[in-house]
């Protein structure tokens, strides 16, 4: 049994909370506001904030020497001054844009597609990602890792919302209570390639936290989903 503080205690820190419990674990603090400190009986911290309190509250509990899995995203400009505090702290770090496990074996099977498609130029790429209305960042975290092979494949300018020739076009759209729905379209004049993960829920999202949590316990470095899954 490990014990772990939620930092973002909205509908996904909820879902957590419970599967943490439902997996033996204990929740030393749950909380949707900035805390004085992390509980020293912490083994882990999940954040699930916003945009922008994230960086402060991974800041917070790297400072206090405690492992941080973080999957809020729409700050990763602050991402890699995360990952220095976590080695200069002694202590370890995971951001990842999703952590569901479908969506990184979706991550890893894209990255393999652009491999495969980057001698055929006729194809050409773009995703489509759909969210409830309630999302604060757009393009999804998850979009721009599915976009960054076929950037790097296709030699393009980075990405951009709406139509581009020289960037790889990002189509977001918000409605409803989508959990979240993403597409990798190739496409030519004879025919189109697509490679989807669509979620029916959030538990996907929250079982992958909590596994990568109970992963990172005791652990010092810099980290990703794909150690976590050994993909």
């Amino acid at each position: 049994m490990s014990s772990f503080v939620l930092l973002g205690y909205g509908r996904m820190g909820k879902r957590i909370q419970e599967i943490a419990e439902e997996r033996g674990h204990r929740i030393v603090l749950a909380t949707s506001h900035t805390p004085v400190s992390i509980p020293e009986s912490a083994d882990a911290v999940i954040n699930f904030s916003t945009p922008d309190s994230a960086f402060e509250l991974v800041a917070l509990s790297l400072s206090q020497g405690i492992p941080v899995i973080s999957g809020t995203t729409g700050w990763d400009h602050l991402v890699p001054k995360a990952n220095e505090m976590a080695l200069e702290n002694n202590t370890a770090f995971i951001y990842s844009s999703n952590f569901s496990l479908g969506v990184n074996l979706t991550f890893a099977v894209n990255k393999k597609l652009a491999e495969l498609l980057k001698p055929y130029s006729h194809y050409k790429v773009s995703i489509k990602e759909i969210h409830h209305k309630h999302k604060l960042d757009s393009p999804s975290g998850t979009a721009i890792s599915l976009a960054q092979p076929h950037i790097e494949s296709r030699e393009l300018d980075g990405y951009q919302l709406g139509d581009s020739t020289e960037k790889l076009p990002i189509y977001s759209i918000r409605k409803g209570e989508i959990p979240g729905t993403h597409h990798v379209h190739y496409k030519s004049d004879v025919d189109g390639i697509t490679l989807s993960h669509e979620a029916h829920n959030r538990d996907g999202f929250a079982l992958g936290s909590v596994i990568a949590a109970e992963w990172i316990v005791g652990k010092k470095g810099i980290f990703t989903m794909n150690d976590v899954l050994n993909l």
